[in-house]
């Protein structure tokens, strides 16, 4: 008796494990079943998109005759293949096999739904659309998540030099990866709903991105992993209390973010210098590369950048945030105040 009890439960066991297996062929299948269907409509797409360009081009007064040919067109489809071929839509799919000619162009985008697409497509910056294709695929954001970094030029926010480009730095080591390839400037952290400067102070700030950690993650983007909020670090005389304390994995390193809910001071860069010697010394662990600081801060004095280890290191940083989603031209504003960084 006690021997069949005790193969009842080994079989028990076998069958779990076999239902496990299974859910997870069936899962799988069904995954690559709608990235197939998906990759397919994408294609087709493309491929009505050059055959009315190609058609365009045979016509003697080329807008006029194409405005008639896609108006009959989806006049002829939506009645037979419904609402997706309407007069809108075609005029994407023509705009879609302008933006990529060619089939090696076009790879990429076969990785994202159409609607995806309809977005990164009017990207005008070839290489930003690269980038957000990549992106979007990678991190598989949402339609949603993918709209919201287009507008606040996630691409441009970021600290890139030379040939440093996030593009690549899934694909190489940690040792040629340039940390600042992984930090903004500015960044929008619109979620917070808070006032702009100067209506707000630090601790609602910090209350604010706590209780939108996903969001902030999502922003400070690739490879950041929340450890701690108010992280004690103490010597034998002293103990210090960081605001924030994140892993990435990528760059195998800490980063701490220091809150400063003002204008940047001397003193802001002095206390991130001693908190990231201090973390090297008594919380960095083998393995982990030097750690790196963010001073998150309102307003930035150029004065205090320029002649401070801010100009030169590869450890500190200093980057405005701004909480609201700013207008085209307050973040072209922004972006073209920030001082250039040369290799």
């Amino acid at each position: 008796m006690k021997e069949m009890k005790i193969q009842t439960l080994a079989n028990l066991h076998t069958t779990a494990d076999i239902v496990h297996d299974v859910r997870s062929i069936l899962e799988e299948a069904r995954r690559l079943s709608v990235r197939a269907v998906n990759s397919t409509m994408v294609f087709s797409y493309w491929l009505i998109g050059k055959r009315i360009v190609q058609e365009e081009q045979q016509g003697a007064e080329r807008a006029t005759y194409g405005e008639q040919i896609v108006k009959r067109l989806s006049h002829e489809l939506t009645s037979e293949f419904g609402e997706g071929f309407s007069y809108a839509n075609l005029k994407n799919m023509r705009k879609f096999y302008k933006t990529y000619p060619d089939e090696k162009g076009y790879t990429l985008c076969s990785q994202l739904p159409w609607s995806h697409n309809r977005l990164i497509m009017r990207v005008d910056d070839p290489s930003a659309r690269e980038w957000y294709l990549r992106e979007a695929a990678e991190q598989q954001w949402t339609v949603r998540q993918l709209e919201r970094n287009i507008h606040s030029f996630y691409y441009q926010r970021q600290l890139e030099t030379g040939e440093t480009k996030m593009l690549h730095a899934c694909s190489q080591s940690t040792t040629t990866i340039d940390t600042r390839s992984f930090i903004k400037d500015p960044y929008v952290l619109e979620f917070v709903g808070l006032p702009p400067y100067p209506e707000h102070r630090e601790k609602p700030l910090e209350d604010a991105l706590m209780d939108n950690m996903q969001q902030f993650l999502l922003e400070l983007g690739k490879g950041f992993s929340f450890v701690k909020r108010q992280y004690r670090i103490a010597t034998e005389t002293s103990e210090f209390y960081i605001d924030l304390v994140f892993y990435n994995y990528i760059l195998k390193c800490f980063v701490l973010v220091d809150l400063k809910a003002d204008k940047l001071t001397h003193q802001d860069v002095g206390q991130m210098d001693m908190y990231i010697r201090m973390f090297d010394d008594l919380k960095r662990g083998e393995g982990d590369n030097p750690t790196i600081g963010i001073l998150m801060c309102a307003e930035k004095d150029e004065t205090v950048v320029k002649y401070s280890v801010l100009e030169d290191s590869r450890q500190i940083f200093a980057s405005k945030y701004l909480p609201y989603l700013p207008s085209e031209e307050e973040i072209r504003r922004e972006l073209e105040q920030r001082p250039m960084i040369e290799e």
